[in-house]
C-alpha cells in the first residue's frame, strides 16, 4: 500500500517530468525488446491506430512541448494525424529515441506550464498502457507510476473543475479526491483500483479491468480526454 504526498489541492509542478521519467524507464526497455512487426499491431484504445501510431503520437507531442511549438490547432486529431504522417519513412528505432528524448525533457517545460500542459504526461502514460494492453504484457494502466498518475489525475481534475468524485482505493491508504469541491454536486463513490479508475478517466476499454463500484456518477461523465 503507497500514499502519495502530494493528495492535496496544491499543485507539484515536478510531478508530470517524474511520472514521465518513471514511464521512460520502463516502456522504452519493452519497446526495444520487441520485434518490428508488433509495432504494427493495432491498437484497441485507439481504433484506427497501430502501435506505431501511438507512439509516434506520443513522441511527437512531447517534442512539441519541449520545443515550444503551439501553433492553432496543436494537439487536435488533425495536427495530431499530421505529426504521425511526418513520420512515416522513420524507423521504429527512431520513434522510439524520439519518445525517450520527449519523456527525459518535456517534465521541465511542463513545470513551468502552470499546470496547462500536465494532461500531457498524462495522456503519455495512458497510452503507455494501451501499448502494453496490445502487447499483452501485464501492469497496463498500473507499475511504478500508478501513484504519481493517480495524484496527477486529481490535480488536473480539480483545475478542470471537472465533477467531483471520492475515490477509495486498493492502492492507495488515504481516499482519492478528484473534481470540484464547490459542493454545488454531492460527490460521487468510487470503489475499486487505481488502473481501473484511471480506464474510466481516460476512456479506455474496460475489458480485463477490475471490478469496481461507481455510485453518484456516471461513468461517461469521468472521461477527461473525450472533449
Amino acid at each position: 500500500m503507497t500514499t502519495p504526498a502530494d493528495l492535496h489541492d496544491v499543485r507539484d509542478p515536478e510531478l508530470p517530468g517524474r511520472l514521465l521519467r518513471l514511464e521512460r524507464d520502463e516502456l522504452v526497455p519493452l519497446l526495444r525488446s520487441r520485434a518490428d512487426a508488433d509495432f504494427a499491431l493495432p491498437v484497441a484504445a485507439c481504433p484506427g491506430w497501430t502501435v506505431r501510431d501511438v507512439l509516434a503520437h506520443c513522441s511527437s507531442a512531447l517534442i512539441r512541448v519541449v520545443e515550444k511549438r503551439f501553433e492553432k490547432g496543436v494537439f487536435s486529431p488533425e495536427c495530431n494525424d499530421r505529426d504521425i504522417a511526418e513520420r512515416a519513412d522513420w524507423s521504429n528505432a527512431r520513434i522510439v529515441d524520439e519518445l525517450e528524448r520527449g519523456m527525459t525533457e518535456a517534465g521541465p517545460v511542463i513545470a513551468r506550464s502552470d499546470g496547462r500542459l500536465d494532461a500531457v504526461a498524462l495522456g503519455e502514460w495512458v497510452h503507455a498502457g494501451d501499448v502494453r494492453v496490445t502487447f499483452g504484457e501485464p501492469g497496463a494502466y498500473a507499475g511504478r507510476g500508478l501513484p504519481e498518475a493517480l495524484t496527477l489525475l486529481g490535480t488536473i481534475t480539480r483545475a478542470r473543475g471537472h465533477v467531483p468524485l471520492h475515490a477509495d482505493l486498493d492502492d492507495l491508504d488515504e481516499p482519492l479526491k478528484l473534481g470540484e469541491a464547490s459542493g454545488e454536486r454531492p460527490p460521487g463513490r468510487y470503489i475499486g483500483d487505481g488502473p481501473t479508475l484511471l480506464r474510466l478517466y481516460s476512456g479506455r476499454p474496460l475489458d480485463g479491468a477490475a471490478a469496481y463500484e461507481l455510485a453518484g456518477v456516471e461513468a461517461a461523465e469521468l472521461n477527461i480526454f473525450g472533449d
